[in-house]
Order: structure tokens, then C-alpha cells, then sequence
């Protein structure tokens, strides 16, 4: 049984400062991290949210030599950069640190130092290349040459990229200096080591306690089947935090030691600019160790190239210290890591200009359009792909058309009719005690579902109640209720007002920029985020209320912009190393078989078809479904003749909200399949079927 902690700390892995934050980081981690932490904060939870900049390690120190400046300069570009497009985009840190400040150089040296009196830490000496020329030992991406196992002569001194095989610089066949291009020769060195396998098995029984994602515990389980290793904790380098150790003076701190640290340190800063020093320990440290249920839940947010660190590596340096007995810190418990998202097909390249930086899509497109687009495409269990004509198709469908059409027809119609006050109930008929059951159900599904780090299915599920509320508007008709029963019609419109709220509340993690928009047009008290996540699924607009100005919430993407966009990403050299996109259309993230029973396909039998007046697309299509006719208007008239269709057995969506093309109601949606030239062909049915059949 899952213990009751008494508070939650949540970080997000901390950025390299050496470039700006593209689509893919977000997906991977920040977004994610955001949506949960906004979340609990809804429920009222104890929770805060860490996250920072990582400013050492040679790619820093090989970017400023390229650019001829110092590395300092690098990472102050770069964290000022990133931390403001992270706050235009709606991330909600507590804390937004860096691992250049004294507080955090401090804890990685304190960390090292307690390793060090307790004697965990190993000294050996190992060869390295060092350059004659430049004078010094050569870090792993400084040595470039070919690599032994598949012969790319541009392999790193840790890894070729090409292969995938992890290397030892030495291993290198005709190794290159990277800064003067001389070779360089073996030389003897020093350093410390963690011994990462003598904590193998203190590992391996805290992994089996926890019940973490899929592709988390397999990316585990072989690194565990293989046998942990000695680590490097100290290297030849000038950028970095200082080994503390006599002899050492010319050594750093090894990157990947000291910037899981940051979540630390970055905690320690937030406790002092609260005026309360000791704060940090309150979500770190825990008095006694048996008290699981006063402990603090640790959610540790990243990408998949992460997970090492943060399932293995990082417990285990937390394990050492607690030996010490000085104090004791809690563990990840939950890490929940996303594999990789692409950019139209391929991955993102930095060097190749292929992808979209943070700071250059929110000068152009609203941030909430892009966490939308990215929370329904999040690389939760697989990678996935980010498409320009996907994030067109979200905005323009679901924002647009479901959302923020419901919103505006219904405090327009407030506007219109009852002089901008929200009028008051009557008697409830079925329909509406069935549509507040399922907004009173709503917060319960949309959470249990984010608890469990399900983002994706979350916000389909919150947007359903969008869907519902957009049909029940049509099928009560207000617009007809207003002169035959004015008391249905303002019950009606009071019930949206209702579900107004509600979907401001269910979409505050998500999209909180437009949530807090809907609050002040329902010119209510406070705000979205601090509502109150059950309160979703309460009456809580009172009658009378009077409404504030109406905004239009989202404004349609047109083709000719995204098409500006598509021809910016086809200006860049893709990643060579990729294969050619697809020739079809991508396939769109997976759905569960819950969100595919909504759907109710049914065969349909074509009764009569005409042609739509003043319209070259659309045909008037009269259908059967079982004993119920129903008027489909499709736009297919390029593809087919009315007299074409007449007698054939369709396939339809039988459950869709009704439309209006033309001036004509359409109730249901012709399936049909499309190439990528145009090409459109109706699905039938194979052999002679009876109409209203279930499609399975």
C-alpha cells in the first residue's frame, strides 16, 4: 500500500546552459513536471518545484572557445535565455537556480568531502592523452578520432555517436587534439572514484520496491544485469567546482557528480530567499527513516538519456551519505522519464538548425497552443513526433472550435440576453442532471489519471467534458428555449456558466494562460489556480453574477502561416544519419481502448445525395442508420457523383456533436481515406450488411 507523505518535492532535470530549450526538452521533461506540480497545488498540497541551470562540462568550455569567450559569459547568455522563455511559457518553479553559484559549489564540495572522511571514495591512477601544445590533459570531448569498433573518424573521447559504443579516450585510433589539431601523447593522471558497484545490491532492492514506468525500470534492469562500475568523480579540467583536496588544485569536480546536486543546492537557495535557512531540509532530510508517512515524496522529472543518473547514480550518492549517519536524505520516488519527441519525423539537431527553439515558437504562436499540443503529444511510453500540421489541426479543432467556442457562445449569449448576469436554474431535467453528474465526475478522472503521470490521457479526458458541453448547448437549443421556455433556457445557459468554470479549473495544469482568461470573463473571485481542483465538480458561479468582457480565447491558425514555418524547417539540413520522412501521413500518438469505446462507428445506408447550393465541395447526404435517418453533409464532391453514393453502405461516426456547413445541420461524419497527393476514397463495407451494425 502506497504511504501518505506528508509533502511533495518535485524537480525537473537541470538544462544545459550551452543552448537555448527546443520543443523536445519540454516534452521530455519540464511540461510533464509542470502540469503535475500545478496539479497538486490544486489539491492543496504541500509541493514545491526545483529546477536550474547546469553550467559545467566541456561542451560549455568547447562553445566559449569556438565563440572566444570565456565560459562564464556562455552560461550567463544562456541561463538568462532560458529562464525567461521557461517563464513565458507558464513553467511554475519555485526555485530557478544555477550550478555556477557559491551554494551550490559549496554542496558539491561538502558531498565530496563527507565521501571522502568516510573513505567511499577510491583513488587510482589511469593513463589519459594530454597535449604537448596546449599543455594540458585532454576531457573525453576534446580528443576526436576514429573509433575502433565501426570506424567513423569522428568518434568522441567517450562515445561514438555513429555506433553508439562507449569509449575510452585511449581506445581512440589516431587521436586529434580538437583545440590545436596536434596528437597528443598517454600520460599518467589521478583521480577519485565512486565505487557505484558496491551499492549494486542496495540499489537493486530499492528499485524492486518501486513501481515505476515500463521503459524506466527495463532502461534499469540492464545497467543492474550488467554490473555497476567504478565512476570518475574528479577530471582534468579548469571549468568546474574546485576538487578541495590538496594536490587537486587543478582538478574539477566531475559534471555528472556535482549537477544532481543542483536539486539541492537549488532548494538551499530558495530556503535562504524565504528567510529560513533550514527550510530545504524540511523536503529533504528526514529526522527518523521509519517514518515513511512523514517523509517527503520525491518526483524526479527527465528524459530518457537521464534515467542513470537519477534511478542509480543519484540514489546511490544519497545512500552513501546517509551512512554517514549525519543526516539523512530521502530517495526518488517516482521517476517518471519520457522517452524522445522529433521534429517532423527526425530528430532535433542543434548543429543542423533542425527543430524549433522555445524562445522562437512563443514569438509567434501563443505558449498555451504549444503546451496543449505538446501535453497531447507527450513521448510517454515511445517517442513521438512533433508535426506543424498536428499543432494547426489541435488549435484549430480543439481550441478553437471545441473550447473556446463553448466558452464564447455561452457568456456571448449572457451578453446578449440577460444583460450580462448569470441567470438563474430551474427545475433540472435529465439531460442536466446528467451533464452535471459527468462534470461532477470529471475532477476524479482527470486526477487519477494525472497521479499516476498520465498527462496525455488527462487532458483527452478534460477535454471531453469541452466535447460534452459544446453538445449539450446544441441539443438543448437555448437560442429556440428563449421565447418557448425562458425558465429551460437559463437553466441551460446557468448549467454552461457551470461548466465554464469547471473546465478553467480541469484546464489550469495544462493551459493556465487561457484558464485564467475564462475566470476573469466569469469575472470571478481569485484565481483558476488557486480554486481548488475539487471544486471543479461544483455549482460555484451564483446567479445574478454579472459577467466580465468577452475575449476571444483562441484565434485559428491559418494555412498560410504554418506553411511559413514548414518552409523555415525544410530551409535546415536535416540530421543525416536519419532516414527520409514518411511518405503518409505520421501516425498520431496512442489512445487508450476507453477513449476508442466513445467513438461509435456505424454502418449507414445511403438513402438519397445532392449536391450543396453555392458550395463546390459539399454533398447533402441523407443515411439510414438502423431505424433512424440522419442528413451528413461531406465535403467530397471533387471525389465523387451523388448518384455514386446512393444505395452504398457507409461508414460513420454516429456520435459526433452535430455541425453546421453551409447553413446545414450535419449530424455525423462520413469516414473516408485520403493520400498525400489528395486522393479520397469513402470506406464501405465489403458485403451487404444491415444498417446500424456496431462497427468494431
Amino acid at each position: 500500500m502506497q504511504p501518505k507523505f506528508s509533502r511533495t518535492l518535485v524537480t525537473a532535470a537541470l538544462p544545459y546552459a550551452n543552448g537555448p530549450i527546443h520543443l523536445g526538452h519540454l516534452a521530455g521533461a519540464y511540461l510533464p513536471a509542470d502540469i503535475y506540480v500545478r496539479y497538486l497545488r490544486l489539491k492543496g498540497e504541500d509541493v514545491i518545484f526545483i529546477c536550474g541551470s547546469d553550467e559545467h562540462g566541456v561542451p560549455i568550455t568547447i562553445t566559449a572557445e569556438k565563440e572566444g569567450v570565456t565560459p562564464q559569459q556562455i552560461v550567463d547568455r544562456y541561463h538568462s535565455m532560458n529562464r525567461d522563455s521557461f517563464a513565458k511559457f507558464g513553467m511554475s518553479f519555485d526555485n530557478y537556480s544555477r550550478t555556477s553559484l557559491p551554494i551550490h559549489h559549496q554542496t558539491g564540495q561538502e558531498f565530496f568531502l563527507e565521501f571522502y572522511r568516510q573513505k567511499i571514495l577510491v583513488e587510482k591512477s589511469e593513463k589519459q592523452l594530454y597535449c604537448e601544445k596546449d599543455r594540458m590533459f585532454l576531457a573525453d570531448r576534446y580528443v576526436e578520432g576514429t573509433c575502433p569498433v565501426c570506424g567513423n573518424k569522428e568518434a568522441r573521447g567517450d562515445q561514438c555517436e555513429k555506433c553508439g559504443t562507449w569509449l575510452e579516450q585511449t581506445q581512440l585510433i589516431d587521436p586529434k587534439c580538437k583545440i590545436c589539431g596536434t596528437t597528443p601523447v598517454v600520460r599518467e593522471t589521478k583521480h577519485w572514484y565512486f565505487p557505484l558497484g558496491r551499492y549494486q545490491k542496495q540499489l537493486e532492492e530499492y528499485v524492486n520496491s518501486k513501481k515505476w514506468k515500463e521503459n524506466v525500470r527495463s532502461y534499469v534492469d540492464s545497467w543492474l544485469k550488467e554490473g555497476l562500475e567504478d565512476r570518475a568523480v574528479t577530471r582534468d579540467l579548469h571549468w568546474g567546482i574546485p576538487v578541495p583536496l590538496q594536490g587537486y588544485e587543478n582538478k574539477v569536480l566531475y559534471v555528472w557528480f556535482e549537477a544532481v546536486l543542483g536539486y539541492i543546492s537549488s532548494t538551499k537557495e530558495l530556503s535562504q530567499k524565504k528567510g529560513d535557512p533550514n527550510l530545504w531540509k524540511k523536503y529533504w532530510q528526514v529526522e527518523d527513516p521509519g517514518q515513511a508517512n512523514q517523509a517527503t515524496r520525491y518526483i524526479a522529472f527527465i528524459g530518457k538519456d537521464n534515467i542513470v543518473f537519477h534511478t542509480l547514480i543519484f540514489p546511490a550518492m544519497l545512500m552513501a551519505w546517509n551512512e554517514g549517519g549525519k543526516s539523512h536524505y530521502v530517495l526518488p520516488d517516482a521517476v517518471p522519464a519520457n522517452e524522445f519527441l522529433n521534429f517532423e519525423g527526425k530528430k532535433f539537431s542543434k548543429s543542423r538548425g533542425w527543430g524549433i527553439d522555445l524562445r522562437d515558437f512563443i514569438e509567434v504562436f501563443p505558449s498555451d497552443t504549444l503546451r496543449y499540443a505538446l501535453a497531447l503529444n507527450l513521448p510517454e511510453s515511445r517517442d513521438s513526433d512533433f508535426y506543424w500540421k498536428d499543432f494547426q489541426a489541435r488549435v484549430n479543432n480543439e481550441l478553437a472550435d471545441t473550447l473556446g467556442n463553448f466558452v464564447n457562445r455561452t457568456l456571448q449569449f449572457i451578453q446578449r440576453y440577460y444583460d450580462g448576469k448569470i441567470p438563474a436554474r430551474g427545475k433540472l431535467s435529465e439531460l442536466d442532471k446528467w451533464v452535471i453528474g459527468e462534470m461532477e465526475e470529471a475532477p476524479k478522472k482527470v486526477g487519477k489519471l494525472f497521479e499516476v503521470f498520465k498527462f496525455r490521457d488527462g487532458v483527452v479526458e478534460a477535454m471531453s467534458l469541452a466535447r460534452l458541453a459544446n453538445k449539450y448547448f446544441n441539443d438543448s437549443e437555448p437560442w429556440k428555449s428563449r421565447n418557448e421556455n425562458p425558465v429551460r433556457c437559463a437553466t441551460t445557459v446557468n448549467i454552461c456558466a457551470q461548466l465554464a468554470r469547471s473546465l478553467a479549473v480541469l484546464l489550469s495544469p495544462v493551459i493556465p494562460f487561457t484558464s485564467e482568461e475564462i475566470w476573469k470573463m466569469l469575472k470571478l473571485d481569485g484565481s483558476a489556480s488557486a480554486a481548488g481542483w475539487d471544486s471543479a465538480s461544483e455549482m460555484k458561479v451564483d446567479s445574478g453574477k454579472e459577467i466580465g468582457r468577452i475575449k476571444i480565447l483562441f484565434t485559428k491558425i491559418e494555412d498560410t502561416t504554418i506553411e511559413e514555418q514548414i518552409k523555415k524547417t525544410a530551409s535546415a539540413t536535416a540530421p543525416e544519419e536519419e532516414p527520409a520522412a514518411p511518405a503518409v501521413a505520421p501516425i498520431k500518438s496512442q489512445i487508450s481502448i476507453d477513449d476508442f469505446r466513445k467513438v461509435d462507428l456505424r454502418v449507414a445506408k445511403v438513402v438519397s445525395c445532392e449536391k450543396v447550393e453555392k458550395s463546390e465541395k459539399l454533398l447533402r447526404i441523407e443515411v439510414q442508420i438502423g431505424p433512424e435517418k440522419r442528413q451528413i453533409v461531406a465535403g467530397i464532391s471533387k471525389h465523387y457523383k451523388p448518384e455514386d453514393l446512393v444505395g452504398k453502405n457507409v461508414i460513420v461516426v454516429a456520435n459526433l456533436a452535430p455541425a453546421k456547413l453551409m447553413g446545414l445541420e450535419s449530424n455525423g461524419m462520413l469516414l473516408a481515406a485520403s493520400t498525400e497527393d489528395g486522393k479520397l476514397t469513402v470506406l464501405t463495407t465489403a458485403a451487404d450488411i444491415d444498417s446500424g451494425s456496431i462497427v468494431r
